[in-house]
């Protein structure tokens, strides 16, 4: 029960040398980020971000998410990070599954989540330069962040059998 007292707040943020890929990952317990789909609009369309240059990947277009603290998992850790980059309400969203882009010593998942009504006006914080709901099928055409960008060609599949089901 005391060990429960002692776990620091904000303990995940930090840089993981990545034994897959040989790059640099931010998180020191892996990273998440939430995939918002808007699914009471024709098309369904999601939100991405676009990194403030001075950001890990800044400048191009991402997930809102970050670190995993010791004591989160990804739901909490995706859910918390969206609410403080754009202010979305987690008690607006209706979680639906989880992909996971594992690379052994770290991990980025990706928390996919429904929203069904408008969720009102975004508040950016300063990693993000904008937000912007984007059609599910022009994705790709955004110049991405390099880890979505290498994972979208599958986890779109995944986000169209969230629409499905």
């Amino acid at each position: 029960m005391w060990q429960h007292l002692y776990v620091a707040f904000r303990d995940g943020d930090g840089w993981v040398l990545c034994m897959r890929c040989q790059s640099r990952h931010w998180g020191l317990n892996g990273a998440a980020g939430l995939l918002l789909v808007q699914t009471h609009s024709e098309p369904a369309s999601v939100l991405l971000q676009l990194r403030a240059t001075w950001t890990h990947g800044g400048g191009t277009w991402a997930l809102p998410g970050g670190a995993l603290d010791s004591h989160e998992d990804s739901v909490s850790a995706a859910a918390r990070e969206a609410y403080e980059e754009t202010g979305i309400d987690p008690q607006l969203l209706d979680f639906k599954a989880i992909f996971s882009d594992d690379h052994g010593n770290w991990r980025y998942d990706t928390v996919i989540a429904h929203t069904h009504v408008d969720i009102g006006e975004f508040d950016a914080n300063a990693e993000s330069e904008d937000l912007r709901w984007v059609p599910i099928d022009e994705v790709a055409h955004f110049d991405l962040h390099p880890g979505l960008r290498a994972t979208w060609p599958e986890l779109i599949g995944h986000v169209k059998s969230t629409l499905t089901s």
